[in-house]
């Protein structure tokens, strides 16, 4: 049987990418540091995904172990040595610290002669994540391309949090995209029936994370100001719905202008995205979904990214600075970095930090780029 090792076996992990090569027909190897989570994946012997929505179905899921890669990272790289597909799911700022143990099982297929490359495929919401996972596995084993076919992907799925005591199984939506380049693949794409091939990917990432993970932390920073705790009840607000909608017709600006797509077919884009948020069977939280502020307010990601491209075009970004605004006033003291995040607003009003040199910081923009005179009064209404 075809073998996939996956990194990050949480609910993304067994909810969505796991699912897809189970029903491709691989064993599924989950790869995780939680030591309890990994004794009961040990100790199962199926989980149940829950998709909930319009169309509700269960999948069981069966033909899977677990590795503990923090105390048996000898099984990891023997899993990896004869793996055909490998996997990541852990949050893209953790791929650095995988990066090793992809380079072991890669080292270990060089030493027993194995020809035949695994495919490695960071499942991350990032643009070009596998790029940076392939980067950091060759600084620990420069033939690393003798060995693996690197491919970035673009993931999207809903999965909130879970409800207690609900053990291995997972509750997600009934929509998903796992979109893959088939460029690394040479003509000879992986056979996952669940996934969409595509020769060119950035138009697809781009337009996945400039509006469904735009439009869900939008959501969820305006619904926490507004005390609103579930996702799809801050959309039921007219208020929020109007902002959130306003955030994501700039980034329908930026995505048509940038890759061509026609206006009414990111429209009707936009408009799914939007229902799907709003899907009552789906337990989010704005607390979780706003959770990591400092991540989501990088250059690259979801607010800067298409703003600072906006705005470099001499292109109207109000509704995404309103929603950095409501970002900056996320004060969930169960997030670090939303802690780390107050802290460093706290030091720019009671002036032991410059607010110039904050903004860069958190942002990457400096003051000579046309997004920095909006970004400067937004910080200064967020601290006033």
């Amino acid at each position: 049987m075809k073998k996939a090792v996956h990194f990050g076996a949480g609910n993304i992990g067994r909810g969505f990418v796991g699912v897809l090569l189970k029903e491709a027909g691989y064993e599924l190897v989950f790869s995780d540091v939680n030591a309890e989570l990994i004794d009961a994946i040990n100790a199962a012997d199926t989980y149940t995904v829950h998709e909930v929505g319009s169309e509700s179905k269960n999948i069981e899921i069966s033909g899977f172990s677990g590795i503990n890669s923090a105390k048996n990272p000898e099984a990891l790289t023997e899993a990896i040595a004869t793996a055909d597909v490998v996997t990541t799911a852990v949050g893209p700022t953790v791929l650095k610290f995988v990066a090793a143990n992809i380079a072991d099982g890669l080292r270990a297929r060089a030493e027993n002669g194995v020809s035949d490359k695994v495919a490695v495929m960071a499942c991350e919401n990032a643009i070009n994540a596998t790029d940076g996972l392939a980067d950091a596995v060759r600084s620990h084993f420069a033939e690393a391309d003798q060995y693996a076919i690197f491919a970035n992907t673009a993931v999207d799925r809903i999965v909130p949090n879970q409800a207690p005591g609900q053990g291995l199984d997972v509750t997600v939506e009934n929509y998903y995209e796992w979109a893959i380049e088939t460029g690394p693949f040479k003509g000879q794409p992986l056979d996952v029936p669940g996934a969409t091939w595509v020769d060119d990917l950035a138009p697809y990432i781009t337009r996945k994370l400039f509006t469904v993970n735009t439009g869900h932390a939008t959501t969820a920073y305006f619904g926490y100001e507004a005390g609103i705790s579930k996702i799809s009840d801050a959309l039921e607000n007219t208020e929020i719905h109007e902002k959130v909608a306003a955030a994501l017709a700039e980034t329908k600006n930026l995505v048509v202008r940038k890759f061509g797509f026609e206006p009414q077919v990111q429209q009707a884009y936009v408009d799914k995205i939007l229902t799907r948020f709003a899907n009552p069977y789906l337990p989010d939280t704005t607390e979780r979904v706003g959770r990591a502020p400092l991540r989501k307010i990088s250059r690259n990601e979801r607010f800067i990214g298409p703003a600072a491209e906006l705005a470099e075009a001499g292109q109207p970004v109000d509704g995404l600075l309103a929603a950095v605004e409501a970002l900056l006033k996320f004060k969930v003291t169960e997030d670090p970095e939303a802690v780390e995040l107050q802290q460093k607003l706290t030091a720019v009003k009671d002036g032991s930090a410059q607010l110039s040199q904050t903004i860069t910081e958190l942002t990457g923009i400096v003051p000579s780029h046309p997004l920095y005179e909006g970004l400067e009064a937004t910080f200064k209404r967020a601290i006033a």
